[in-house]
């Protein structure tokens, strides 16, 4: 049974750390990019091979701090939701998880035959950058965008595919085994690249005729690269004309968000938004 003193520390708990409409959950927020800015650094410089010593072991020093923190912020999440599992198995859930855990498994895989695999774990702390677009709200615009942009966006990169087929096998055709184009794979792939405006010059047509249809692909791959970006930036403008503002509250029963700032309950489970206030 949960008293009213530890419903309500937790319930303050979660605001800090779920929420950033509070002075104290914009802070929160601020130290919590700052920590997974500074890891990420650590871990590039710890790639850097050839500085002092005492470097790596001041990097290994404040990843331990920062990893205490983490697991200190993973266990908050987790004891202030009332299903846990909402956000244990939750995308940001995850993340948090994988970014976590690399240092603690250095202690159950030890010996020589897993020091590389190890090191392999721990570059999962890359992972923290991804627990940024939690904390930037313009993200979740951009997500939405093109979430609804992706079936023109499939339908586009089929029709881009295709494209690619019809040049690469033409290609093949026109130049043959002999210009480096030895099937029509290889061609495809060289197409795609040239659409792409990547180039590597692995392989280049040198007939006048491949050459012709190799500047059409070109100038047709500076189209291509405009279509997308415009699908996403129509989506993106029409979610903010149909734009209702809503808060950073997050439920302490289901973790969902996007809540109006007039709600009362939670828009999925109906859940008190202001349990404090209740109590």
């Amino acid at each position: 049974m949960t008293t009213p003193k530890e419903k309500r520390w937790k319930s303050e708990l979660h605001q800090i750390i779920y929420e950033a409409d509070t002075q104290k959950g914009k802070l929160f927020d601020v130290v919590l990019l700052f920590l997974i800015l500074l890891s990420v650094l650590f871990v590039m410089i710890e790639s850097v091979r050839g500085l002092p010593s005492w470097t790596y072991d001041y990097l290994y020093y404040g990843e331990w701090v920062i990893t205490i923190f983490f697991t200190l912020e993973y266990i908050a999440r987790i004891i202030t939701v009332k299903k846990p599992s909402s956000y244990i198995f939750s995308f940001y859930g995850i993340i948090d998880f994988l970014s976590t855990i690399p240092l603690y498994l250095s202690f159950i895989l030890v010996g020589s035959n897993y020091l590389l695999t190890v090191r392999a774990l721990r570059l999962l702390r890359v992972f923290r950058i991804l627990k940024i677009t939690r904390y930037i709200g313009e993200s979740n615009k951009l997500r939405k965008a093109l979430i609804e942009s992706r079936a023109k966006i499939f339908v586009f990169l089929f029709a881009v595919l295709i494209v690619a087929v019809i040049a690469g096998t033409l290609m093949y055709l026109i130049e043959g085994e002999e210009s480096g184009f030895k099937s029509i794979p290889v061609s495809v792939y060289w197409c795609i690249v040239t659409l792409t405006t990547v180039g590597f010059g692995d392989i280049a047509p040198v007939t006048p005729l491949g050459q012709f249809l190799a500047t059409i692909i070109m100038i047709m791959g500076y189209g291509i690269i405009a279509v997308p970006t415009g699908i996403v930036s129509a989506e993106y403008s029409r979610s903010k004309e149909d734009h209702v503002h809503v808060n950073s509250q997050s439920c302490t029963n289901c973790n969902t968000t996007k809540h109006r700032d007039d709600a009362k309950f939670c828009h999925k489970c109906g859940e008190d938004l202001h349990p404090e206030k209740s109590a």
